[in-house]
């Protein structure tokens, strides 16, 4: 084979200058060298961030779409809970981790009104296999896990990732949250649209797609009240 072939754009006329002023064997090593280059760059890539995982592929047992029954069921019992709390009675979150993570399983709901507002797609934990994709839930520290319950969304931030909104556990599956670092958070490899794959995979955070995230921020930066997000299966 020509070395012209281990040539690239920035050493093909280097090398077409070498050839001509040494000859063949010039030439040839510095192919070869080029070639040795190429191959320790291209294998050196960037580690993804340990906090995200690729995607995978879809699951087919599991639902496409959030169950609406079950749904409203819970809207009306955070409601109920938020007036018994003093939190926020008009919106809420819902994430239904059962459903497969390439569709929209999050949810802005009004409370007051009883209808979806809009949903998007959301990554959970990765826990002990990132391959699989049903979400596996645990409250224990390092487990990269969801954990299911209620949350009060806290204040706003810019963290590592984008846009974030710290979250506190109210119930006792999810009541380390905060010390785990379990956050709301935006991140670029989450789609805005449904996917045939699998998305991405946190070490427990809910993330959302930053251009949905956007949507949501009036509901929560402007809110007398914390508003309260419910994960569940």
């Amino acid at each position: 084979m020509h070395p012209l072939f281990f040539a690239d754009a920035y050493g093909k006329y280097f090398c077409q200058h070498l050839y001509d002023m040494t000859g063949t064997s010039a030439w040839y090593r510095c192919g070869v060298a080029l070639l040795l280059a190429g191959c320790f760059f291209a294998c050196k890539e960037k580690k993804p961030s340990p906090h995200i995982t690729p995607p995978v592929a879809a699951a087919p047992s599991l639902p496409m779409v959030p169950d609406m029954a079950t749904l409203r069921h819970k809207a009306q019992v955070l409601q109920e809970y938020a007036v018994k709390h003093g939190y926020n009675t008009h919106y809420a979150f819902l994430a239904d981790f059962s459903v497969f993570s390439g569709r929209k399983r999050f949810v802005c709901y009004d409370l007051e009104r009883h209808r979806i507002i809009s949903s998007g797609l959301v990554a959970h934990g990765q826990g002990p296999d990132f391959r699989a994709e049903k979400a596996v839930f645990s409250n224990v520290p390092g487990s990269r896990c969801s954990s299911p319950g209620k949350y009060r969304i806290g204040g706003k931030y810019s963290g590592r990732f984008g846009t974030a909104y710290k979250l506190y556990g109210l119930d006792s599956t999810n009541s380390k949250a905060f010390e785990r670092f379990v956050v709301l958070h935006s991140y670029w490899a989450v789609p805005g649209e449904a996917q045939q794959q699998g998305i991405c995979r946190s070490d427990g955070c809910p993330m959302l797609n930053p251009a949905y995230l956007a949507t949501l921020e009036p509901y929560l930066d402007k809110a007398s009240r914390p508003v309260l997000l419910w994960i569940y299966r």
